[in-house]
């Protein structure tokens, strides 16, 4: 208040100075200080430049509007520290923070900056400002049971130090610690207690930098020389291990002092210490404090140089160097830009802040027994993402003696092929990993869900990515389709034989009893049912999936009107014996043929129908089995083809109704009873078909179906046409009238 009013009794909001105003403060360090020195500096705008005061809470411009700062906002370094965790692949770490600005808001920041990088805090503690072996103890059982490696501290050193005492006493090893810039590098933690609790531990602290001729100041300084300076003499005491002779002190006491020569002289030489304060090689704050002063030398020497009318004030005015108001050297100091003596480019942002940049420091322990804080890499917020860090890891030295980083996950990875399954109640690092269904994949490291093929792919056996699907359909190539084209020619080969037989044998009783042109028109049509499953074998096409269907259902409404007429005509033919049966008129070969003919046309009605409304296409089924595209036919429209079925089951039954009924009419050879045989055989195939085509899927759909055309086509060949070869044969002598109508059974059973 005496500097800001320029009075030795100081009035608040009154300034009368007889000299040159107050230029700017500078400090100080913790920023509990200097939050209480800048809300009322910023009433006068008087400028206020810190060295070390980081909490994020200074940036605000509308509390504190004079506050600046040297070194980087808390905020940047909590995203420093966050990209240095990530950057060693660590998801699962613990926080312990001082309980106050310091600590509190900036542990905070980081916790938010991990979460979003998709780190997990394990325990988050705070440190007692006043000593409480209640709250340490906590913390040391807190650190001792959680299985995080990692455990990054935001804390003063001072602070710090009754915690980490008690860890190093409980002998807690082998977790990394990451230090904020609050004791990066402080000497206090250079004791034997502390070398294998904290060996290893990795800091982030603002730059080093070169102050020219600062050592050769330092040595300049003496008591008698610098008499304002109330810390000389204190510093002097320390240094050399003295007493300076003051009144106040007893004689007993200073003549022992001068016996042991423990009385300063001022005659000792600083050049003959070797202490760690003479080391120039880790000025960091320090630094900071020699850029704080060389900002308003700039910003002075730029109000000092402004020519009257080229200001930056009102009309071009400037500000006076001995009577300037505190906002206008403010705004000389927010424009200033310069490079300091490491060549970076020093200024401040809108909110009052550097550019943050940040040295990144390993402890290592040196043969002298004590830390080494060796520059392992560099942190720079405002470079090009990847390149904001740079570590050279071959340099680091962990603790208990890892050779490289520890690993610090709650969860092991999930692999490719898993998805990440989050446990209740715990972080987002601490998960199950659940394999990925049949029917999808993951390709990626800790996927949170898998994902599915495209259609016309499948997932590999691991389930870490998609290979195209195995095309399926019968085909010959296969042993299944090959057996079946096998069966398919050699039942036509049969047929065709039996065929020749009878057109060999054409005049004979027994060819001409049981009317040789349905025989022939049946045979045929056996032939052509034994070639229409060979059309069912081979890859789909949308004219094969046309031609097969309706060639299997005409072909057999054939057959079966054949048989059909056949039988009518058996049981007419006896009918018609009688003398006073109106049946004579239908014996002939115009009832079979009209019989066959409308039988047969109503079944290519229903196929023509069907073609129309929805014919049958081949489709790709990607579904039905998993891992495989089948090729298939498409009925189009199911009604139709059930009614094909029904319509063809219908004529069968009629047949075998019909048969059944003549059975036992007189005569030698009988047709009626091997058709009702062979009408049992192709309804027992056919019912049976019904359950196995709908249970089948693919190709085995389609084997079932040859399968049955088949099965029914050697019943209906073997039951109906077998005897009659039979007897052509191998028995010529039953193929006669005689035998026909019953005349020589006795002659022939001798």
């Amino acid at each position: 208040m005496w500097q800001l009013t320029g009075h030795k009794d100081p009035i608040p909001n009154y300034a009368c100075r007889e000299m040159s105003p107050l230029v700017a403060v500078i400090g100080d360090d913790k920023s509990r200080m200097s939050i209480t020195m800048a809300q009322l500096l910023g009433v006068y705008k008087h400028t206020q430049i810190s060295y070390a005061s980081s909490v994020a809470a200074l940036s605000d411009k509308s509390l504190f509007p004079s506050f600046l700062r040297t070194t980087p906002s808390d905020e940047l370094q909590s995203l420093g520290i966050t990209r240095l965790i990530t950057f060693f692949g660590w998801t699962w770490v613990g926080i312990l923070a001082e309980n106050n600005d310091y600590g509190l808001i900036g542990s905070q920041m980081l916790k938010e900056k991990l979460v979003k990088a998709g780190v997990c805090v394990a325990f988050h503690e705070t440190i007692p400002l006043f000593y409480s072996q209640e709250k340490i103890q906590r913390i040391v059982e807190v650190v001792k049971k959680m299985t995080a490696r990692v455990i990054v501290v935001f804390s003063t050193a001072n602070n710090l130090y009754p915690v980490m005492l008690a860890i190093a006493k409980s002998d807690i090893s082998g977790k990394v610690w990451i230090a904020s810039d609050g004791w990066a590098d402080y000497p206090i933690f250079n004791e034997k207690d502390f070398l294998k609790t904290l060996k290893g531990t990795i800091a982030i602290s603002v730059p080093t930098g070169n102050i020219p001729k600062f050592k050769d100041y330092l040595f300049d300084l003496h008591p008698f020389r610098t008499t304002d300076d109330i810390f000389i003499k204190q510093f002097w005491e320390e240094a050399f291990g003295c007493r300076w002779d003051d009144p106040n002190t007893d004689l007993a006491t200073l003549q022992e002092l001068s016996r042991k020569g423990k009385l300063c002289t001022g005659k000792e030489d600083l050049r003959a210490l070797d202490i760690r304060f003479f080391d120039m090689t880790n000025l960091r704050f320090v630094y900071n404090a020699y850029n704080a002063v060389y900002m308003l030398a700039h910003a002075l020497h730029a109000m000092y140089s402004c020519k009257p009318g080229q200001g930056p004030f009102f009309s071009g005015s400037c500000g006076d160097i001995n009577h300037f108001e505190p906002w206008q050297l403010l705004h000389y100091i927010r424009k200033t830009r310069f490079q300091n003596t490491m060549g970076r480019e020093i200024f401040f942002d809108q909110k009052g802040n550097p550019p943050a940049s940040y040295d990144i420091l390993n402890w290592h322990l040196s043969s002298s027994g004590s830390f080494a804080y060796v520059n392992i890499g560099h942190y720079d917020s405002g470079a090009a993402g990847g390149q904001d860090i740079v570590i050279n890891t071959s340099t680091i030295m962990w603790s208990d003696n890892y050779t490289q980083a520890p690993v610090s996950i709650c969860s092991e990875s999930c692999g490719p092929g898993f998805r990440k399954a989050i446990l209740n109640g715990q972080p987002a690092c601490c998960f199950d990993c659940v394999p990925c269904s049949e029917e999808e994949f993951s390709n990626q490291t800790d996927a949170m869900d898998c994902m599915k093929c495209p259609e016309n792919q499948w997932p590999t056996k691991r389930q870490d990515g998609c290979r195209k699907k195995s095309i399926e359909f019968l085909s010959y190539q296969e042993p299944l389709g090959m057996a079946l084209a096998v069966i398919s020619v050699l039942g036509a080969l049969i047929t065709g034989a039996i065929l020749v037989v009878f057109i060999k044998n054409c005049h004979t009783p027994l060819v001409k009893a049981n009317n040789r042109e349905l025989s022939y028109l049946l045979l045929l049509a056996l032939i052509l049912c034994f070639g229409c499953s060979v059309v069912f074998i081979g890859q789909p096409t949308t004219p094969t999936c046309m031609v097969r269907q309706m060639a299997f259902g005409i072909v057999f409404a054939i057959c079966i009107s054949c048989l059909l007429a056949k039988t009518i005509m058996v049981v007419i033919a006896f009918k018609a014996t009688k003398p006073t049966s109106n049946l004579r008129s239908w014996v002939g070969p115009r009832l079979p043929n009209a019989l066959v003919f409308s039988c047969s046309l109503i079944q290519a009605l229903i196929c023509i129908i069907w073609l129309i409304v929805a014919p049958p296409f081949s489709q790709m089924n990607m579904k039905s089995q998993m891992g495989k595209i089948i090729l298939e036919c498409n009925e189009g429209s199911l009604t139709a083809f059930w009614c094909m079925l029904g319509y063809m089951g219908f004529l069968a039954t009629m047949s075998f109704i019909v048969a059944f009924l003549g059975r036992k009419l007189p005569d030698n050879f009988n047709e009626a009873k091997l058709i009702t045989f062979s009408m049992l055989i192709f309804g027992a195939v056919w019912l049976s078909f019904i359950p196995a085509y709908l249970s089948t899927t693919g190709k085995y759909m389609v084997a079932v179906e040859i399968f049955t055309i088949l099965s029914s086509s050697a019943g209906l060949l073997g039951c109906i046409f077998f005897p009659k070869c039979y007897i052509i044969l191998m028995r010529p002598e039953m193929n006669t009238k005689e035998f026909l109508k019953g005349k020589t059974t006795g002659n022939l059973q001798k």
